[in-house]
């Protein structure tokens, strides 16, 4: 795949700043369901994190795009299994996706906890 012309990752003023996930797997496969795809995602944001020296417990905004907005209730539940209090802000929106099969993208803002 060609590089692309954004970052994954970028640090300022304290914040860290990831670019969106969808739910590819290291085959470049989507599976199926939105609970499957929402917990993909978060491992690979958790993973993108780690290598910042942060978790999803430094996440403090979330911004989601789900396909389909019949998959909200499903997506909060699979979301609220990895958050715990205080929960990140959160802005949901319903958009279609470059990704083929996938339902959901998550972009995350993170700061160090203190």
């Amino acid at each position: 795949m060609a590089e692309l012309p954004f970052s994954r990752v970028r640090r300022a003023a304290g914040l860290v700043f990831l670019s969106g996930e969808v739910p590819l797997d290291a085959s470049g496969g989507v599976p199926e369901g939105i609970s499957a795809q929402t917990d993909l995602v978060l491992d690979r944001i958790a993973n993108t994190l780690a290598g910042e020296g942060l978790d999803l417990d430094d996440v403090v905004s979330c911004t989601v795009y789900l396909v389909e907005p019949s998959d909200f209730a499903a997506f909060n539940i699979a979301y609220a299994r990895r958050f715990k209090a205080p929960l990140p802000v959160r802005t949901t929106l319903v958009a279609s996706l470059v990704v083929p099969q996938a339902r959901i993208e998550i972009t995350v803002i993170a700061g160090a906890r203190g």
